[in-house]
């Protein structure tokens, strides 16, 4: 099978593995975002009692903080380094109910069909060469009704300026070259990919930010960080 992953990207990631449980680190904004995406999951889908599998998961944390809603998690990623920073972090905080494992989404997919009540993606899609692949992948992990959340950046002028000028080279919240604006995806793209992979789409936000409150909310704004919640037919 042929690994739909960037090495380059991987190689990126693994470099800053080591900062990934440092709340002012590089990754200072996902740990910001992660009270607000596990609390929308939350409401779409009750965790405790789910099988979850966190693809990207990277060092963990929207996997580690799964489990502590009461799910049964199963992290996975390509980056080596993240994943043991994700095991590390768990032994230490005494996380119960994940594991991490070091497989692409597809290759689990083939695996474990249908072996997941709900699927998360978060900030992972905008790194891969084939997206689609990456939700066709997620489509076929998920039970029938089981629920896929998806999230990404949007591709246009506003998010250029904002997500890579603004938060790369001005507020120098991300480190220089997190993102290539080139993959960033419409929300009509990504929701034409979940229609392809038989998900219907059952609600949508947009994650802002306030640079003068530095404080991250949920809305109606899709223009440059957004959420797709889908469902696969019953």
């Amino acid at each position: 099978m042929t690994i739909n992953a960037d090495p380059q990207e991987l190689a990126k990631f693994g470099e800053l593995a080591h900062r990934w449980w440092d709340p002012e680190s590089d990754f200072k904004p996902l740990h910001q975002i992660n009270p607000l995406r596990l609390g929308w999951i939350q409401q779409l889908c009750p965790l405790a009692g789910k099988r979850v599998v966190d693809v990207g998961c990277g060092g963990g944390i929207l996997s580690d903080s799964m489990a502590r809603a009461g799910a049964s998690v199963l992290g996975i990623d390509l980056s080596t380094k993240p994943l043991r920073v994700a095991e590390l972090h768990a032994m230490e905080a005494g996380t119960q109910g994940v594991e991490y494992r070091e497989i692409a989404v597809e290759e689990l997919a083939a695996e474990q069909p249908a072996g997941f009540d709900a699927v998360t993606c978060m900030e992972m899609l905008e790194h891969v060469p084939d997206p689609a692949s990456v939700v066709r992948a997620c489509a076929t992990l998920v039970k029938p009704g089981g629920w896929v959340f998806l999230s990404t950046l949007n591709r246009n002028a506003k998010s250029f300026l904002l997500a890579i000028v603004g938060a790369e080279y001005v507020l120098r919240m991300l480190p220089k070259g997190t993102h290539e604006y080139a993959r960033f995806l419409k929300p009509s793209e990504l929701a034409q990919f979940c229609r392809d992979a038989g998900l219907g789409l059952q609600s949508s936000r947009g994650l802002g930010y306030n640079p003068l409150t530095q404080r991250y909310s949920l809305g109606a704004d899709t223009d440059v960080n957004y959420l797709l919640a889908c469902r696969r037919a019953p």
